[in-house]
């Protein structure tokens, strides 16, 4: 061992020689953190009790695993599958990983033959795989999605549409869905498999080679269900802006829209579908393609196209000859186009096609094949070797790469390629199918030495061609090209064709007026589009100066040219973040993963081994243990420290191989989640655009009955065309969507004043449809982070806890080695960088409560090891000392002088830790005291687990009281226990097994944390539970804390009984275990472990409570439990413990993801509150994710609130409520007016008569534009009502309203056309002149001034008919503007009525009416007002009732309702 220069050596390694250390130093540095009894290395370095908080949470847990983290071995299930083929199935490994790939030969199709899988034992057993296995993915059941309209598909124009992955096979119930957050950012297993299937279907059976692209391991089966609990965060700024090379262009689609189309976008849960059968493909090589995209755990299917000539002309023709309405048909429907003017081609002979990739919902996009110029070796491209059955032949149009010779045959000249969402895919001409570039790998990197001298410059070229720079760089859009993609939304094609319509009638100052509005709506949204793109732009690109070596030297160059292979230098210069994903191999770092995971606490990184490396070559991703040696792109990084020599000088630098750049970085694929999210839906829309085109069949029918009339009176042909389109803008008002985001528009904007922000407007009418709130506990409910109420130690001559005590200096002196204070200083995995101590926070509490200092163990000194692999390794003796307050001052030599002043010196040395592991809940340290002659063990973890590893005498007798007052109150424990071993030296200590160090322990004491509720957390828990929401916590944390905190806030009510299952026999991995659930405060209370009800009531229970306290009981269900009855329970008790439970306990991020997404199978709509960190995944599965984090990781929250409590789900909740009655209203009330002005016109086309241009002026911008957007500023009512608004435009009650007041309004006009006939004074109209010129309707006449003056307060009326109060707003007259609105337009029209000036009369064109007429239509008027008001008040009931007996006729299938929830509800009363 080696001194160093500053301090005599410290005798840390008795009886260890330079040969012992030799052996044990480089695997024991980096794998002290190994546990037997948990697997994939969960924990991370700084982790404490309750969290699996390592960075790199990156070892995603497949949902449809039948275990949880750290759990036991992998089963298998054998699965089926059909090939398509005459000659014997065989299976073969070809393509990406992700893009797992069956193809046969087209010659032999007709025959289905089933086939087992073939199981492969894994040599590998050591990395937890038990074997690997083929299978083809199963397909979710979850309904087909319906063909998209226009809307639908204009609204997604920018590719926003993302599918979701199925459900795992192996699952014994499939995972929900979508895994929202592109559910495989940072939670990869090895699952980066993906199917991709070819509909030409060649097979071989020879599956041995694992370095094929289509490699599949066991801990792969699941990967389908995976989900990322990783939300976006802060992306580093650009720092250059590069110029792409000619053969590299950016990959990928230009940017979308980020926010959902407000009007014609879809807002709801959109459930994958099969995709679409397919005649079937032309014979030759394979032209279609199923692949699994990992990332985005979606399916995507993939079709080779090439334009036909001919066809495209006559394409092009019709265009010309319909005006373009053929182009924009083609533009809005793509497979119209493609039918027309495209034909099936097989890949690799459609070298100048392109490729149509559609997702599960059937929404399809357009790529173009590239050719890129390749001259290089098809191995560097496609590593593994292809069997020679799986080659396809050539076809008959041969391009020059297929038509080489033998001879050079393995040498590209050129190579195919297609960009789709950033990710490349590469053709191999050699089975011609399309291969994830995302997971390529290097042959050559077998081990660390293999790596370690770079890359010559030849071979960086290459690869550059082949990935494309190392920059995330969005591609943007130019102006004009945003602006013709907006100009070309049908809104807008609507309203320019409406615009020429009117113009051609002579109607131009409407047609003014409505051009400059849609003007000033198409330049601010393009404006937000630029600021929106330059923002993305801004966040994710990211490039550094970084030392390369190459050619043997070290070369400074921008990070924007690193290539996978490269080495590179991280001290020098330093970096500040990490510009692509790498393995550590030298060195160490600590890094800061928040931007990945949301978690602050600084995660640890050790070189990694040559088998993480081989592990890569395999799975190409990092599991496990590997993620500690692991450095993600984007992270930041917070220390990096080169290797040391033996006299704690720096020796080697830090170095780190590249092995992904690009947007093929975990970052980059961060940023194509929030390029491409889920795709969402709203029913009202989609019920809007249906009632939208009931209200164009209303206007074609009263067309047709008008054109009858017209050709009766001689009207001119053209005449009557103008009529007809003139009669669908008034029956469809252009100016209807705008009116819909009107309510939205101001609730956002009322939110902001409150310091609510949402990024996603379509989900603020989702939030009023809310009906379960999930909120997350520590930092949402209660106070961020935990304060140390104090300790409490044991009295040993008495066996019971001694008092509390909330200061250090009162915890009395031990003389035992193994003491509560050295373990309390000692027994945590902090660090220190520039002064701070950093790690996670609970063990900083601790820490900081012992006063103690802490230095790390370089200090100490370090001893030199040489590597397997080659080359010498230092090694830190002590990974951490610490010291007393007051010692820091000292030198050691003084110290160790003996010298009476310094007797009190103490120092001691942490010699090893076992990581956090979260299923064992417990960490341990050994830990040595200066020059002593025995080491001490000290655990810290739960207070539940302390039993299996503590001698049972050690306890006091009061154990099991004071733990239980303490958690039932609220507050976390942590214990504490310790012992000594004599003689233990620093070798045997590195070689000790971790269930050997954590055994015979004595208990110590317990450390007492404190987690305060936020003032604001009780009024609004009762608020919601008053207004009947379900309220569910979804914690981390103790079950029995979590419960407190319940009660505590009212979320759950004291007198409740709640119960809890534990698993009496099995456990989360066994299918036939048993639970058995107790209640929590008696035991003697169960629940049928079936139908989850109370059994008999316990003896000593009075009958008569039985009846009252049976049905008021909770459920609180712990992680391990959920899991496995997500797997194995019946589905009936999984649907009732998702209903009942109010409490989710000791939950992984990933497991909070996925009881939102359950909630929301059954039909919920599912609010979560979180506070932006573990909670990232669950906030984005949710129907309205609420972030209290000010941090960049709620950016994929739709609501982030400054506001740090959950106050802010009232306001959301309220304002949505708000906005979706408005919504409604307005809706409501632009159909009455196009039927009211519809009911007009229809009555004046009959003798060839219409309104006059100042009588629609009028009534369309003085009277339409101010009600409608003054309708929409009422406030939301202060209480939240029971009762949820509707949300669906064919609901009973919305349809009763509509059709009431058009049956109403329609009435009141027919009287007054027919009243006006049959009075004396009346004079009909002169017949108009068939052979004029003008094809003006007249507009001055008896009836026309009768209903337009009726008309006019009709439109008012309507108005304040349709503006809803409460419940859900406030009283329509605390609307000021919208009431000053109804009296001023009110005011007027009864002068026009009854005392009209002359001026009015001779723009409206008005005919002078006796004075008794105006007298009885203004009683008429009032009659209407009160018939309306009077109908919406009692008659909307009884039609309502009608309409649902006419419904309850037609409807037999009550589940496509969705709302299973309340089918379980009622069977659980």
């Amino acid at each position: 061992m080696a001194s160093s220069s500053q301090q005599p050596s410290c005798d840390y390694t008795e009886g260890a020689s330079a040969i012992d250390i030799q052996q044990v130093a480089d695997s024991a540095r980096r794998t002290r953190r190994d546990s037997t009894y948990g697997e994939d290395g969960e924990g991370a370095m700084f982790d404490g009790p309750g969290h699996a908080v390592n960075p790199s949470s990156v070892s995603r847990m497949p949902l449809g695993e039948q275990r949880r983290r750290s759990s036991g071995a992998w089963s298998h299930s054998r699965s089926r599958r059909q090939s398509t083929s005459d000659e014997p199935l065989t299976l073969r490994r070809e393509g990406s990983r992700d893009s797992q790939v069956f193809h046969g030969s087209v010659e032999n199709q007709g025959h289905q033959d089933d086939h087992d899988d073939l199981e492969i034992p894994d040599a590998d057993s050591t990395y937890g795989l038990s074997g690997r296995r083929r299978r083809t993915k199963s397909r979710s059941r979850s309904p087909p999605p319906t063909r998209s309209t226009v809307f639908e598909n204009i609204a997604h124009m920018f590719g926003r549409n993302v599918p979701t992955a199925e459900s795992p096979p192996r699952s014994r119930r499939a995972s929900l869905s979508s895994r929202s957050s592109r559910i495989n950012l940072l939670r990869r297993t090895s699952s980066r498999r993906s199917n991709a299937s070819s509909d030409n279907m060649l097979a071989s059976e020879d599956e041995e080679t694992d370095d094929r692209w289509g490699y599949t391991s066991g801990e792969e089966d699941d990967s389908e269900d995976e989900e990322t609990d990783i939300d976006v965060v802060s992306m580093a700024p650009s720092g250059s802006d590069l110029e792409y090379d000619p053969h590299s262009p950016p990959r990928g689609p230009t940017l979308p829209l980020l926010s959902g189309d407000p009007v014609f976008g879809l807002e709801s849960r959109i459930e994958m579908g099969h995709f679409e059968e397919l005649e079937p493909p032309p014979p030759g090589p394979p032209s279609r393609q199923t692949l699994y995209i990992a990332d985005e755990d979606a399916q995507i299917r993939m079709i080779g196209y090439e334009i036909v000539t001919v066809r495209q002309w006559l394409w092009r023709a019709c265009c010309i000859l319909t005006l373009g309405i053929l182009g924009l048909l083609g533009h809005w429907f793509p497979r119209l186009w493609l039918r027309w003017v495209a034909r099936e081609k097989a890949f690799k002979d459609a070298e100048h096609g392109f490729v149509v990739v559609e997702s599960a919902y059937r929404d399809i996009a357009i790529f173009p094949i590239r050719s890129i110029n390749y001259p290089y070796d098809i191995s560097t491209v496609f590593p593994a070797p292809v069997d020679p059955s799986a080659r396809t032949s050539l076809s008959r149009a041969t391009s020059r790469t297929q038509a080489q010779t033998n001879a050079d045959a393995s040498r590209l000249g050129k190579l195919l390629v297609v960009d789709y969402r950033y990710s490349r895919f590469v053709l191999d001409p050699r089975t011609g199918l399309f291969s994830m570039l995302r997971d390529w790998w290097d042959p050559s990197w077998t081990g660390i030495a293999s790596v370690k001298n770079g890359l010559p410059r030849q071979i960086k070229e290459q690869r550059r061609i082949l990935f494309g720079h190392n920059v995330i760089d969005i591609e943007g859009k130019s102006t004009l090209s945003l602006l013709v993609e907006e100009i070309i939304h049908p809104f807008y094609v609507f309203q320019i064709a409406s615009i020429i319509l009117w113009s051609l009638d002579d109607y131009y100052y409407y047609a003014f007026c409505i051009a400059l509005i849609s003007a000033f709506s198409i330049l601010t949204t393009l404006v937000e589009t630029r600021k929106t793109i330059a923002r993305m732009r801004e966040m994710s690109r990211f490039s550094c100066p970084v030392q390369v070596f190459t050619d043997g030297e070290w070369v400074e160059s921008d990070s924007s040219d690193l290539v996978p292979g490269d080495i590179v230098n991280l001290l020098n210069p330093p970096l500040v973040t990490l510009p692509a994903d790498m393995f550590l191999l030298s060195g160490d770092a600590i890094v800061n993963e928040s931007m990945l995971t949301g978690e602050s606490v600084p995660v640890g990184k050790a070189p990694a081994k040559d088998e993480y490396l081989a592990r890569w070559r395999e799975c190409k991703d990092v599991t496990g243990e590997s993620t500690k040696s692991f450095l993600y792109a984007g992270t930041r990084v917070v220390r990096v420290r080169g290797a040391l020599t033996t006299d704690g000088s720096p020796g080697a630098p830090a170095l780190g191989l590249v092995v992904r750049t690009g947007f093929d970085t975990t970052k980059g694929a961060l940023v194509r989640s929030m390029l491409f999210p889920k795709p969402m839906g709203f029913k009202f829309y989609s019920d809007s655009i249906r009632f939208i085109l009931v209200l164009a069949g209303v206007a074609g029918v009263g067309f047709c009955a008008s054109a009858v009339q017209f050709i009766r009176l001689g009207v001119k042909w053209h005449t009557i065309m103008l009529r007809a389109l003139d009669l669908i803008t008034v029956v469809v008002p252009p100016a209807l969507p705008a009116t819909l985001s009107i309510g939205t528009g101001f609730a956002i904007s009322r939110l902001r004043k409150v310091g609510i922000f949402c990024i996603s407007p379509s989900r603020v009418n989702v939030a009023g449809q809310i009906n379960v709130c999930c909120f997350d506990k520590t930092g949402t409910l209660t106070e961020d982070g935990l304060d140390i109420l104090g300790v409490r130690a044991i009295e040993r001559n008495v066996n019971r806890f001694g008092e509390l005590l909330e200061d250090i200096h009162d915890l009395p002196a031990s003389g035992e080695k193994a003491n509560f204070m050295y373990a309390l200083a000692t027994c945590h995995s902090l660090k220190k960088v520039d002064g701070n101590i950093i790690g996670d926070p609970l063990d900083v509490k601790m820490f900081e409560f012992t006063k103690w200092t802490l230095e790390e163990g370089d200090i100490a000194g370090t001893a030199v090891v040489k590597s397997r692999v080659g080359g010498e390794r230092p090694a830190a003796l002590v990974q951490t000392v610490v010291r007393p307050p007051g010692s820091a001052q000292f030198r050691l030599e003084d110290a160790l002088k003996g010298a009476g002043r310094h007797a009190h010196f103490l120092e001691l040395g942490v010699i090893r830790t076992f990581d956090f592991v979260s299923a064992l809940r417990r960490m341990s340290v050994i830990v040595k005291r200066l020059k002593s002659s025995s080491m001490e063990v000290y655990v810290k973890g739960a207070p539940e687990v302390m039993s299996e590893i503590c001698e049972r005498d050690s306890f006091p007798q009061d154990y099991d009281d004071l733990l239980s007052y303490y958690t039932k109150r609220g507050y976390r424990v942590i214990a504490i226990a310790g012992k000594s071993i004599e003689g233990l030296s620093w070798l045997r200590a590195q070689k000790l097994k971790r269930e050997q160090a954590e055994s015979g322990l004595r208990f110590l004491g317990l450390v007492i944390f404190e987690n305060k509720l936020k003032p604001g957390t009780t009024p609004v828990i009762q608020a919601l539970r008053e207004a009947h929401f379900g309220c569910k916590m979804i914690t981390g944390d103790n079950p029995l804390t979590a419960v407190s905190v319940a009660r505590e806030c009212g979320l759950i009510n004291q007198a409740t009984h709640v119960f809890s299952p534990v698993f009496l026999r099995g456990n989360t991995n066994t299918p036939l275990s048993k639970l058995e659930w107790s209640g929590m405060d008696e035991h003697a209370w169960k629940l049928d472990d079936y139908t989850l009800r109370p059994l008999a009531a316990p003896a000593h229970h009075l009958v008569e409570s039985d009846e009252s306290e049976i049905h008021d009981y909770a459920l609180v269900i712990t992680g391990d439990v959920f899991r496995w009855m997500v797997n194995y329970a019946p589905l009936e008790t999984l649907q009732r413990m998702l209903v009942k439970t109010q409490i989710y306990a000791r939950m992984s991020p990933d497991e909070k993801n996925e009881v939102v997404e359950r909630l929301q199978a059954l039909g919920y709509t599912v609010l979560m509150c979180g506070d932006g960190a573990n909670d990232c995944a669950a906030l984005k599965a949710a129907d309205v994710g609420l972030s209290l984090s000010e941090a960049e990781a709620s950016v994929a929250a739709p609501f982030t609130s400054r506001t740090p409590d959950i106050s802010c789900v009232l306001e959301v909740i309220r304002e949505g409520r708000a906005a979706l009655v408005t919504s409604f209203s307005c809706f409501k009330y632009m159909a009455l007016y196009s039927l009211i002005q519809f009911t007009t016109i229809t009555l004046l086309y009959s003798f060839a008569s219409s309104l006059g241009d100042f009588q629609f002026l009028y009534i369309d911008l003085f009277i339409i534009i101010p009600i409608a957007v003054n309708m929409g500023r009422t406030l939301p009512y202060p209480r939240i009502h029971p009762k949820r608004p509707t949300a669906s435009l064919v609901s009973k009650k919305v349809l009763a309203s509509i059709i009431g007041q058009i049956v109403i309004t329609a009435t009141v006009q027919f009287w007054a056309f027919f009243w006006v006939r049959s009075q004396e004074w009346y004079t009909p109209p002169p017949a108009a002149d068939p052979s004029g010129d003008d094809d003006k309707l007249e507009a001055k006449n008896y009836e026309n001034t009768a209903l337009f003056l009726v008309s006019c307060f009709q439109y008012i009326l309507v108005a304040a008919v349709f503006s809803i109060g409460p419940p859900f707003r406030k009283p329509m007259w605390t609307n000021v503007l919208f009431m000053l609105s109804l009296s001023c337009l009110s005011a007027f029209n009864l002068l026009v009525l009854l005392w009209p000036p002359r001026p009015v009369v001779s723009i409206l064109e008005l005919v002078p009416l006796p004075s008794s007429a105006r007298v009885t239509l203004l009683f008429a008027i009032i009659a209407n007002i009160f018939a309306a008001f009077a109908y919406e008040e009692w008659g909307t009931k009884l039609v309502s009732h009608v309409i649902g007996l006419f419904f309850q006729l037609r409807r037999r299938r009550r589940v496509r309702d969705g709302k299973i929830y309340k089918a379980v509800e009622g069977g659980m009363r």
